[in-house]
């Protein structure tokens, strides 16, 4: 898109122009609740799922908060048991899994709001949420506990949402 179009409206709701020299171009927002519909049942009922999006966006800061909470018990209890202040690998793992499901539940929270300010799907930082949250379960994977399969299954999910980011990544190039 060129110059123009960068600064028309970031509001969804009016796809107008800001500037007077760019009327005949406008960004179209992918709208998939728009709040206006010719239906007022219909209309109505997006606004109904906008809010209920909403709901969910303050119920992910709470669950941020906890996730902080959480990190701080683990380490905390970790830390206060013999011997002090030391960690083993297996606590070191419990933590970084803590840590991570916070930033997941963060960038989960970015997801919603980015959808409720565009009602545009940011695919890119979807696809990059769950490579994060694989991760996650990469990283705190008990080898000892899991089979064959499983680990399979889980790198199949890697590769695939590897090759995914990497494909949106370099549409966006």
């Amino acid at each position: 898109m060129g110059r123009a179009a960068e600064k028309t409206s970031r509001n969804p709701e009016s796809a107008k122009p800001m500037n007077k020299g760019a009327e005949s171009e406008t960004i179209k927002y992918h709208e998939e609740l728009p709040s206006v519909h010719e239906d007022r049942l219909v209309g109505f009922l997006h606004r109904i799922i906008r809010a209920a999006v909403r709901v969910l966006s303050v119920l992910m800061v709470l669950v941020i908060i906890w996730g902080i909470g959480d990190v701080i018990h683990v380490l905390y209890t970790r830390l206060s048991e013999p011997p002090f202040l030391l960690l083993n690998i297996n606590d070191l793992l419990q933590t970084f899994g803590a840590f991570l499901a916070v930033l997941i539940a963060i960038e989960i929270f970015i997801n919603i709001r980015l959808y409720l300010g565009t009602n545009i799907v940011p695919v890119k930082l979807v696809v990059a949420t769950a490579l994060m949250a694989i991760s996650r379960k990469v990283i705190i994977l008990d080898f000892d506990k899991i089979s064959a399969d499983y680990l399979y299954g889980i790198a199949a999910v890697v590769l695939g949402l590897g090759i995914s980011y990497w494909l949106v990544t370099k549409e966006a190039l």
